[in-house]
């Protein structure tokens, strides 16, 4: 997206336009319409910690050492709509927005992620969707139509046009650029958003998207219910699943070219889980037996229905280490991710009992599609690339919450749609695999593969107190910084370098780099050198 004179202009006007609103609640007021209701506003010093409010259940971390910034939370009321958000303006303004996602079920405003995004100076928003919830509980969408589409795409978007309208007010300036970042719910809230709003962002980054909704969410119920009960002679206790993740890891780790403890190329992997089979010589803890071996075909094929419909895709090999998450049926029944969605959201009732499961869920998913969240208008895609939007996609190799397969089938599906029409994928969106990273961050200490790029969650997941990439804050290594530069200098990126630190504390020592490379390319390690170091590896 080329700078135009106009936003020439407005950078200079940064330095010497004068803030017509100050921060304080009468003053932020001021600059909105009647719908929205300033809760408080308070501004913050520079290393300060912002003290969540109570009662935000979905996010209750305090984010610390914060740049000076003035902290907003607005309510808003919008005929059937209701909703709220919160909003970072920083002292130091770069002149830039960015509007952080969700996760889950969630309603809450996350503070967290926008401490990560006010390091780099934007003003930044996060919606809380329209209710108050943790993750995994959806209990409020019951018979609750006007809650659900705001969780589905209402709440982010009327948060973005409002938060923008108060960040120019605040500023006297105009915003130059709009981002956004968010992961899992986040990655699907950013889609969904552009396909509806092209004109919201100018760039987006969708990590571990949950955006095949009236699928995911089915999907998560059925394949729970492959280890359930857990007390079939077919259950496969949790304590197994790093057995199952290790002879994985000894089968296919060397099928990328190195042994390294990281699978990166888990589909090349012809692999054998008969090698896990109990014998008289066995150890009982340390192998399957015959109808445990038939759940784990089941978890490692994709979910397929009536009359041969493809569902959902199976979780990948490498993924073992966070199956506990969906699979390990703690309480017999599978994860509330999929059985909330059914009983609350497709209003079944608390009633219903995972055992009750059959296709017809997935056909009322399809139908109803609660709160007009999936995030499937592939074609939409084409009015934000025609403005000149740009999508950077990304996806953990080891993810257990969302199937990897899921982002590999979603680049497919706007690739078939739109490559048709002429439209070159490559111009505005760029997808990339993550080896051995888990759900939006972190990596098993057995396989210590690169992981962080300051995506979304990242920062959060090792402090409360970090921004960007530590000592590599430049476009190779930071994938927000990546976004920028394609959307601001036309420079996209074709590779992303990520990090691993050795206890991940970001103040240690750095343990391993290597780049993620653009679908469909593949990292390679070039025969020699450090295989630690992403100088020795190539995308090919």
């Amino acid at each position: 997206m080329k700078i135009t004179q106009a936003r020439l202009a407005a950078v200079a006007a940064l330095t010497s336009g004068a803030a017509a609103i100050t921060c304080d609640k009468a003053s932020l007021q001021s600059a909105f319409p009647s719908i929205a209701t300033v809760d408080f506003a308070q501004w913050m010093p520079a290393n300060s910690t912002f003290s969540i409010p109570k009662g935000n259940v979905a996010y209750p971390t305090s984010p610390t050492k914060l740049r000076a910034a003035c902290a907003v939370q607005v309510s808003v009321k919008n005929g059937t709509s209701n909703y709220g958000f919160g909003l970072f303006l920083p002292d130091d303004w770069n002149g830039r927005f960015l509007a952080v996602g969700n996760g889950g079920f969630a309603g809450g405003i996350n503070w967290l992620d926008m401490a990560a995004g006010l390091g780099y100076n934007f003003a930044v928003m996060s919606t809380n969707t329209g209710h108050n919830s943790t993750s995994s509980d959806g209990k409020w969408a019951y018979h609750n139509e006007d809650a659900l589409l705001d969780w589905g795409y209402r709440a982010m978007h009327g948060s973005t046009v409002l938060a923008k309208e108060l960040t120019t007010a605040y500023y006297s300036n105009p915003i130059l650029y709009s981002y956004y970042s968010g992961c899992s719910t986040g990655g699907r809230q950013g889609l969904r958003d552009i396909q509806l709003y092209p004109e919201d962002f100018d760039g987006v980054v969708a990590g571990a998207p949950a955006w095949w909704t009236n699928h995911l969410q089915p999907w998560t119920t059925k394949v729970g219910s492959y280890n359930l009960p857990n007390t079939s002679a077919s259950h496969i206790p949790v304590s197994l699943f790093p057995v199952i993740g290790a002879e994985v890891m000894r089968q296919c780790d060397g099928a990328d070219g190195v042994v390294d403890t990281i699978i990166s190329d888990p589909n090349a992997c012809d692999f054998d889980p008969n090698a896990l089979l109990c014998t008289p010589a066995s150890n009982a803890s340390a192998c399957l037996t015959p109808p445990q071996l038939n759940t784990l075909f089941q978890i490692y094929s994709d979910y397929v229905d009536t009359n041969q419909t493809f569902v959902f895709p199976h979780l990948w090999k490498g993924s073992e280490l966070q199956w506990f998450v969906l699979l390990g049926g703690l309480t017999n029944e599978p994860n509330n991710l999929g059985d909330d969605y059914v009983k609350y959201f497709l209003n079944r009732g608390p009633q219903w009992q995972w055992q009750d499961f059959d296709y017809g869920v997935v056909q009322q998913a399809d139908a109803e599609d609660p709160g007009n969240a999936t995030a499937d208008d592939f074609d939409a895609l084409s009015r934000f690339q025609a403005r000149g939007g740009k999508l950077l996609h990304y996806h953990g190799m080891s993810d257990g919450l969302i199937a990897t397969g899921s982002s590999v089938y979603l680049y497919s599906k706007i690739l078939q749609t739109l490559a048709p029409k002429g439209v070159n994928l490559d111009s505005f969106y760029r997808f990339f695999l993550v080896p051995g990273m888990q759900h939006c961050s972190g990596t098993p200490s057995t396989v210590n593969a690169p992981w962080y790029f300051a995506g979304a969650n990242q920062a959060g997941s090792v402090s409360t107190s970090v921004s960007g990439v530590p000592g590599f804050r430049d476009a190779k290594h930071d994938v927000l910084l990546a976004m920028m530069d394609w959307v601001e200098k036309g420079v996209a990126p074709t590779e992303i370098i990520a990090t691993k630190w050795v206890n991940d504390t970001l103040q240690d020592k750095v343990m391993r780099q290597r780049p993620l490379c653009m679908w469909p390319k593949k990292q390679r390690w070039s025969g020699k050198g450090d295989v630690n170091q992403a100088s020795t590896w190539s995308c090919e």
